[in-house]
């Protein structure tokens, strides 16, 4: 079945008096995301840095790219699968890694919904660091479907170690290593409300239930969890370097992945060093204000490692902007907001239905502009306007 046969089931499901009780359109699920989430955890979700114009300008720069229709090469037989080290992917989407999406669904386990969203479509998520529920726990939920860990450096190499060996046993294939959340952004929508989530003692599991962690507390984060979040606070965020480059590669054989990377030297750099891959991100403008939008630092990312897989995320919101970031270059592309905000509406059903209309929009938008895989999507398929 092809993706875009969603909105058949829909017109169908139409006929017999059915509608969708989902939003169709990215403008409704936000507007009833905020209304379904407290105001602290909406804030964390959908806010961002400064005045956030850094976030719009991801959204809105998607709109200075446009696709070049090709006719008469239509298909009913349309590929989105991709590879990506050594995997064969049914689609070109990822879950991005949220490190509070824990907390956006109604029963507190929205990692768990992911993962099950992950094994309900085979769209592979990639797990905080900081989750409500134990990485291993994460990875069996997403059944079959491959996920990658994505790891904040703590200052402690033990822990780092003792994080990634747990990623691997538990069957993750890749680290995924965030590079720009060494110390937080100004964020005035958290500030306002004085609401830090990780410091209340939200989103830890990973670390409480680490052995190397807990041989650090005096005493049980059981029986003093003020002080396994104080320590929580000190471990948090190493100031990596390009000196700490080596020590990543040397924590594991799997793919290695560094996110936040979006000027050409430092992708270059990076490869050189033995990263696996580049993940173009700036955070969903949440970790620093008036920079250049994301999809903007694409093409010459790409250009820069041209034998490298680049992944990408910020600023996704339709299946139109995937096509875009894959034209661009991508190899696979990640969905943020959106998939926290069907969470927060319909848990595991929410997510699947907020990728399963990404995908339909995308596969419908590759038929109807004449690229039926995406090895047709090339450079030359957009343009700049």
């Amino acid at each position: 079945m092809a993706y875009g046969d969603f909105q058949n089931e829909i017109y169908n499901a139409g006929l017999a008096g059915v509608v969708p009780d989902l939003p169709m359109t990215f403008a409704e699920l936000e507007r009833r995301a905020e209304a379904a989430l407290p105001p602290s955890v909406w804030s964390y979700v959908a806010g961002g840095c400064g005045d956030e114009r850094t976030q719009q300008v991801n959204r809105t720069a998607f709109d200075h790219w446009g696709l070049m229709p090709r006719m008469l090469r239509a298909s009913r037989d349309r590929d989105l699968s991709v590879d990506l080290f050594g995997l064969r992917l049914p689609t070109p989407l990822f879950l991005s890694p949220i490190g509070v999406i824990g907390l956006c669904t109604q029963d507190g386990h929205g990692d768990l919904a992911a993962a099950r969203a992950s094994a309900a479509t085979g769209v592979p998520m990639v797990a905080s660091t900081l989750t409500v529920d134990p990485m291993e726990d994460v990875a069996a939920a997403a059944g079959d479907t491959p996920g990658f860990f994505q790891l904040y450096c703590p200052t402690d190499p033990d822990l780092a170690a003792s994080l990634v060996r747990r990623a691997e046993a538990a069957g993750y294939r890749g680290i995924v290593v965030t590079l720009d959340t060494w110390v937080t952004g100004w964020r005035p929508r958290d500030l306002s409300t004085a609401n830090f989530p990780q410091l209340r003692g939200h989103c830890l599991a990973n670390y409480l239930t680490d052995p190397v962690f807990r041989a650090g507390l005096a005493e049980s984060p059981e029986d003093d969890p003020a002080a396994a979040v104080r320590a929580w606070a000190r471990t948090f965020g190493r100031p990596l370097t390009w000196d700490d480059l080596g020590w990543l590669r040397g924590l594991t054989e799997l793919p290695l992945i560094l996110k936040g990377i979006c000027h050409p030297e430092d992708a270059r750099r990076a490869v050189d060093g033995g990263a696996d891959g580049i993940y173009v991100s700036n955070h969903g403008g949440r970790q620093a204000n008036g920079g250049i939008p994301a999809v903007d630092c694409l093409p010459e990312v790409v250009a820069a490692v041209p034998d490298t897989p680049v992944l990408f995320d910020s600023g996704i919101r339709s299946g139109s902007d995937a096509v875009k970031a894959l034209a661009l270059g991508a190899t696979a592309v990640g969905v943020g907001r959106p998939y926290a905000f069907g969470a927060a509406l319909a848990g595991t059903r929410g997510i699947v239905h907020v990728l399963r209309s990404l995908l339909a929009e995308a596969d419908l938008t590759l038929a109807v502009d004449g690229y039926p895989t995406l090895a047709d999507l090339g450079r030359d398929a957009i343009r700049r306007t």
